[in-house]
């Protein structure tokens, strides 16, 4: 199936897909621990974005990141720069920030597939993949030519540039 067909065919349809080399794949029922840290994590990012005044939006998921013909993703959450969406969209093209919050699942996937695709869109800066358990956050960040930096951190603040963002890591993760 290409992307094209998989955005037709998921429109309306009950429960949520991604698309990986053409195969549907159906994600699971998420645990509350998972549901409120991807809130967490987009309402930290909505709140950094206000707090320097940046042309940029926050979105929560249910937002799609086509990676290639084959392959879309629907990260956690995510930020965009630039003007708005189109309110009917189901895409967002040029991702700067993508987050995915590990659960038993999800882990393989989003430290392997994810990390390769989400790269391969050109606007994406950042990948956070967030270990709730543990409240680790592991930043992927886009470097000179075909490097990708990664650090670990579990306390103090993300520089997230480009877009220009700071966000306090605990912020990321729901409060206990």
């Amino acid at each position: 199936m290409t992307t094209d067909e998989f955005l037709a065919w998921a429109e309306g349809r009950p429960g949520r897909y991604e698309l990986i080399d053409g195969q549907v794949i159906a994600m699971s029922p998420e645990r509350v621990q998972h549901a409120e840290v991807k809130a967490a994590a987009y309402l930290a990012l909505r709140s950094a974005i206000r707090s320097v005044v940046l042309p940029c939006r926050a979105m929560p998921d249910g937002m799609t990141v086509r990676i290639d013909d084959h392959t879309a993703f629907e990260p956690d959450a995510l930020v965009y720069c630039g003007g708005r969406a189109d309110p009917n969209a189901v895409e967002i093209a040029n991702p700067v920030i993508v987050v995915e919050v590990v659960s038993p699942g999800t882990r393989s996937v989003d430290q392997g597939a994810k990390l390769r695709g989400y790269f391969r869109v050109p606007s994406v800066a950042h990948y956070l993949i967030l270990y709730p358990d543990n409240r680790l956050v592991v930043h992927h960040a886009r470097g000179t030519g075909d490097v990708i930096a990664t650090r670990m951190v579990s306390e103090g603040t993300l520089s997230l540039d480009p877009p220009g963002l700071t966000v306090p890591v605990a912020d990321l993760f729901a409060d206990d």
